[in-house]
């Protein structure tokens, strides 16, 4: 399977985009402020571009891991990457994988069903990473719902648009 490497980088700008909304004041900026500790001081030191490149980096990685959770296809090729034969395209496990490209390449290829992958996601990646860092920093519930917030909503952006467009 061809991997759009060029669909990849716009989707990695999807936390960047989503995160510049949710957590304005427009929406979750105060709640966050106030539930995380956070100051329009400590916010505005350091270096932000450091901060913006290394967050677009990371979300460059989670596009990758977005695209191998939504699409079926790409686990599937999985399967057969270290036969003989595949890596050159020949053989019979390249032919058998191409026949089924063939029949089953479109199959739960879109945004709706990359789009519930990314709610599975979220409750089953992001939440408990969020909840267990915020249990042992004794942070409310306000914090682990702005965050869990946040990633489900990236994430069902990158799933869905992975799974159809990708």
């Amino acid at each position: 399977m061809e991997i759009n490497y060029l669909l990849l980088f716009a989707i990695a700008l999807i936390p960047l985009a989503v995160g510049a909304l949710w957590y304005s004041n427009f929406l979750f900026g105060k709640v966050w402020f106030r539930e995380s500790g956070m100051t329009e001081e400590k916010m505005n030191s350091g270096n932000m571009l450091l901060v913006f490149g290394l967050t677009y980096l990371f979300g460059f990685f989670l596009s990758n891991a977005m695209a191998s959770w939504s699409i079926h296809q790409f686990m599937t090729a999985n399967l057969f990457v270290m036969q003989p034969g595949f890596a050159e395209q020949t053989g019979e496990y390249y032919d058998f994988f191409q026949k089924f490209i063939t029949q089953y390449g479109d199959l739960h290829r879109s945004f709706g069903h990359g789009a519930a992958h990314g709610v599975v996601a979220a409750i089953t990646l992001a939440l408990p990473l969020i909840g267990i860092n915020a249990l042992f920093e004794k942070r409310g519930w306000k914090y682990i719902g702005v965050h869990f917030g946040y990633w489900l909503v990236v994430m069902v952006l990158m799933c869905g648009i992975c799974s159809k467009y990708l």
